[in-house]
């Protein structure tokens, strides 16, 4: 009979590509796990890898059983989850993927209202890249992730995976407080405008072309789509800073160094430091959260998605 642990890890070996990324994934080494796929390559009475240089290659009797791999480790996770919902009271582990600034926002309450709620619950959580905790969540690493996705672009689609919208996230150009006596009272306010292009989304963008601008990494999704937004302005953004903390975008616009793009999200419901105005069109980013279909129906994952769920309507 096929041992299920070897074929996780054929099914790892799968996803992943190498066996070095499977032993650090699962916390083997890499010729434990090449022994275990020996064996299994011996229970299964055929060839599952060859050799193609330094990498090694699943054969068309490796697919097969990945599949079918797959399949029982669906099984499995939904068998847990019917013995959960068996249960009077909501415990376990859930390990949560999540985005910087829906941390900052949404994280903290969530958390208040499952320790209130659910004491047995352990929530464990990773700040981690969308796209990266999608793959970790097909991979089991996590059980679940929020993930953003940016007006006109789209998220790698996991068959495995659910989706479920958590928030719909303004966008707004971000710029420097007035200086005393110039705005509002506490020098700081939403939509003051720049002096041009006041009340004219476009005409605010086009305004700061010449400005020095903050961004996340190059290749990230919030930064092709903002500088598609510069582009269709008709500017190129002249990008000096990069990263990706959004608190570092806060600072260097607040003192004066950069103007950005910033999403509401970022404040958590308090008073925005710095000057935001309208962008055109008034894009907003979808917050979403995903789990694997499979384990989706487990009340822990229920629970988490659900105080997530209100967290996120309260900054609002």
């Amino acid at each position: 009979m096929l041992d299920i642990r070897r074929m996780r890890l054929l099914v790892e070996l799968s996803r992943r590509g190498t066996l070095t990324a499977v032993a650090e994934a699962l916390s083997y080494s890499p010729s434990s796990v090449s022994q275990q796929l020996s064996l299994l390559e011996q229970e299964a009475g055929v060839p599952l890898l060859v050799q193609v240089g330094r990498r090694v290659q699943l054969t068309p009797q490796a697919l097969v059983l990945v599949e079918h791999g797959k399949a029982i480790l669906d099984r499995l996770e939904e068998a847990e989850a019917d013995v959960a919902r068996s249960l009077s009271s909501v415990g376990g582990t859930v390990r949560v993927a999540i985005f910087q600034s829906a941390a900052h926002a949404v994280l903290p309450r969530a958390l208040s209202l499952l320790a209130a709620e659910h004491p047995s619950l352990r929530v464990e959580v990773t700040e981690s890249e969308p796209e990266a905790g999608l793959f970790d969540v097909v991979a089991r690493d996590f059980d679940l992730v929020v993930a953003e996705q940016y007006p006109g672009t789209t998220r790698p689609m996991h068959l495995e995976l659910d989706r479920e919208p958590l928030a719909a996230d303004a966008i707004r150009l971000a710029l420097p407080p007035h200086p005393a006596g110039r705005g509002d009272a506490r020098g700081s306010t939403r939509g003051a405008g720049d002096g041009t292009g006041a009340g004219d989304p476009a005409a605010a963008l086009r305004a700061v072309a010449r400005r020095a601008w903050v961004m996340e990494p190059a290749g990230t999704a919030s930064r092709r789509w903002a500088e598609q937004l510069c582009r269709a302005a008709g500017f190129e953004p002249d990008v000096r800073f990069e990263t990706a903390d959004l608190v570092a975008h806060i600072r260097l616009i607040r003192s004066g160094n950069a103007v950005g793009l910033l999403p509401d999200l970022v404040w958590a419901g308090e008073e925005p430091s710095v000057r935001l105005e309208a962008l055109p069109g008034d894009p907003h980013r979808e917050i979403f959260s995903s789990a694997r279909i499979a384990s989706a129906g487990r009340p822990a994952v229920i629970a988490v998605r659900d105080a997530l769920a209100r967290a996120a309507a309260a900054p609002a």
